[in-house]
């Protein structure tokens, strides 16, 4: 059974620094990502990272977020930098691409002052 758990969310304000993790079990060495989901907005793709380490980021969130993995903690973190406002949302894990019954209870991120 695969189970991903978020960990790591809280009340950060603007131009602060985060890093959320994703625990895997029942899963391993497969392409994994980041989507996040404000209220009222559709889920978004944040950032991927494949098996072998290499990663992607949204075009408009690159250069602030970076995705990491630990092989050995099958864990996957994203660092998100100089956060804004707009980056309030539940930040969830999932594979790329993303399977529907993978979904776990995310991890609340909330920038502001």
């Amino acid at each position: 059974q695969v189970q991903l758990v978020e960990s790591g969310g809280d009340l950060v304000q603007p131009g602060g620094s985060l890093r959320v993790s994703c625990a895997a079990s029942g899963i391993r060495n497969r392409a994994m990502a980041w989507y996040r989901q404000a209220p009222g907005k559709q889920r978004e793709f944040v950032a991927r990272i494949s098996i072998t380490g290499v990663t992607s980021v949204a075009n408009d969130l690159r250069g602030r977020f970076t995705i990491t993995r630990d092989y050995d903690k099958n864990t996957v973190y994203l660092q998100m930098n100089n956060l804004k406002p707009e980056d309030t949302a539940k930040y969830y894990c999932n594979t790329y691409p993303s399977n529907s019954d993978y979904w776990g209870q995310g991890t609340q991120v909330t920038v502001s002052s």
